[in-house]
């Protein structure tokens, strides 16, 4: 089976957010189980693309209304991901030092045709293509109702929802961006008055997942204006928990810390990088150490951090070290927090990110949006306890301590009360016998692609049945 992912992001090439971590792991635990997994992503000026080599492999040109572009298809050629990568080459559109902008409509338009045009040479046509987010989200709308597509329409497609909250929105004003279609049609790409690349591919793909089965639920009652669509299209949605890329988030073998360290040796491990933190950002290591890795938005409940946080330190019985930016009122307001006990990283660094999570007793999410989130499953893989609020992907994998077989903290809600109350928790229970016994059995938890994977793939085969 020939699958064919198109995405905005793929680690390592280009990372904004969780995306990009998903549509750089899930191909390579699908090859694993017999499937032939590549990916498609638009061709970014950054510092991967740069140091990195490409063969140029297809060059066509398209038609966005009544420009003509030139593009070229480029394949990776020396970098080991264990899939395929072609990258799609705009000049004019694409190649920029960015991945998003306040305006992308052409830009990421103009990467769909591109790739569906170049789709149309192939000899073997694929099986499944699989879209991710809105980016993508024109292409099951393309492939049904534009006539230049035609030959592609039986090619079933699934959407993946990573997150609702941005849609692709552009007005009937662009319509003629699109190539060619029966107008009668134009349905299918509208929502509330404007065309939603989002809405169209729920519209249209053959099969929508989200990246966790409780993000599904809650989007049917709260999607930003698609939670009528949702319900109607429902049966045809389902949620797939995503997973973690085991071979690159691993304490025995990340080469991004200070030692390594496995199950039997967590303590000894843990102590060394929380030590190094300590000491970098003059916290005391006696004390139990809490930290956010992440970007600094509503979304993830940041603007109540520096009350939270103030509240929490009171006693001086914590220490704290976030890692993240986003909202400027909200770095600054953390820039100016006392320095005791507490330390910020405002932008993002990778290796200190793997070294916050093995150094770290307990990881705060206090999100309000989570659709599956990946680092409470990089802090369970490094014996790190997670701090989450009951919603999405954390809702899926966190369970209590109070609860049978709980080993995380868990709070419901997101106010400065509940969250530090759940900091309060944690921190009682760190004193307490059974925490050391838990950071191995927390370690031992198999959130990996692989059971992901499998049900992805057998989606895939359901839909060629």
């Amino acid at each position: 089976m020939n699958i064919l992912h198109i995405s905005a992001e793929c680690y390592p090439i280009a990372k904004v957010g969780g995306l990009a971590d998903v549509v750089g792991a899930l191909p390579k635990y699908q090859k694993e189980l017999g499937t032939k997994s590549s990916v498609v992503m638009p061709f970014y000026n950054n510092k991967f693309t740069q140091e990195n080599s490409f063969e140029k492999i297809h060059e066509g040109y398209i038609a966005l209304g009544h420009k003509y572009y030139n593009f070229k298809v480029l394949k990776l050629t020396d970098h080991p991901l264990g899939f395929d990568l072609f990258c799609i080459d705009i000049p004019d559109l694409i190649y920029k030092n960015y991945v998003y902008s306040n305006d992308d409509t052409e830009r990421f338009l103009a990467f769909q045709i591109a790739t569906l045009d170049w789709v149309l040479t192939f000899k073997e046509k694929p099986d499944i293509i699989h879209t991710h987010d809105h980016h993508t989200g024109l292409i099951p709308f393309m492939m049904l109702q534009s006539f230049k597509y035609e030959t592609l329409k039986a090619i079933p497609t699934v959407l993946t929802i990573h997150n609702a909250q941005y849609q692709g929105w552009f007005t009937h004003e662009k319509v003629h961006l699109i190539p060619p279609f029966n107008f009668d049609k134009v349905g299918l790409i509208d929502w509330s008055g404007a065309i939603n690349s989002l809405a169209s591919a729920i519209k249209c793909a053959w099969n929508v997942t989200t990246v966790s089965p409780s993000y599904m639920e809650e989007l049917k009652l709260k999607a930003n204006g698609l939670e009528d669509l949702l319900n109607h299209e429902s049966p045809k949605c389902i949620g797939i928990l995503n997973g973690i890329d085991c071979n690159v988030w691993s304490p025995e073998t990340d080469e991004k810390l200070i030692k390594n360290y496995t199950t039997s040796s967590v303590i000894s491990g843990k102590h060394v990088h929380k030590k190094w933190l300590c000491e970098e950002f003059h916290l005391d290591i006696k004390k139990p150490l809490f930290v956010f890795i992440g970007r600094l938005v509503g979304e993830k409940g940041a603007d109540l951090f520096p009350e939270i946080f103030e509240q929490a330190l009171i006693g001086n019985n914590i220490s704290i070290l976030l890692l993240g930016s986003g909202h400027k009122e909200t770095e600054e307001k953390l820039t100016k927090l006392p320095r005791k006990n507490f330390n910020t990283f405002i932008g993002y660094d990778e290796k200190l990110a793997h070294i916050m999570y093995a150094g770290a007793d307990f990881l705060l999410m206090p999100s309000r949006v989570e659709p599956c989130g990946l680092n409470q499953m990089y802090s369970l893989r490094y014996g790190t306890v997670p701090v989450v609020n009951a919603i999405g992907g954390l809702k899926d994998t966190i369970i209590d301590i109070e609860q049978e077989g709980g080993f995380g903290i868990v709070h419901s809600g997101v106010t400065v009360e509940k969250v530090t109350t759940a900091i309060a928790k944690a921190t009682a229970y760190y004193s307490k016998k059974g925490f050391l016994k838990n950071l191995k059995k927390i370690m031992e938890i198999d959130h990996s692609w692989n059971n992901s994977a499998k049900e992805y793939v057998h989606l895939y085969k359901s839909l060629k049945n």
